[in-house]
């Protein structure tokens, strides 16, 4: 899987992943200062269940992570990955 990054304007950005002209899934965030606020996650049914949506979570962290930035969750995917693991304690706001 490889994501696009996308700006979506007014402080907004996202990692999109697209195949044959449809998107198939995505993550959202609006950055205020250092912190990226997640908004929204979004996986293509026919995706579900297979672990992309921790996929992008997990790309959108490293992206995090490089930028020394923080997380704040808000979505409810992201939510529950914050508070199912551990793996992201460094970059939560």
């Amino acid at each position: 899987m490889e994501f696009q990054y996308k700006e979506l304007g007014h402080d907004a950005y996202a990692f999109v992943y697209g195949k044959d002209g449809q998107n198939l899934g995505e993550i959202t965030w609006t950055l205020m200062g250092d912190v990226m606020v997640m908004d929204h996650t979004f996986i293509s049914p026919t995706l579900r269940g297979q672990g992309n949506a921790k996929k992008l979570l997990d790309h959108t962290a490293e992206f995090a992570r490089e930028k020394g930035y923080k997380m704040e969750a808000v979505c409810s995917y992201v939510v529950s990955a914050f508070n199912q693991s551990d793996e992201y304690e460094d970059l939560k706001a």
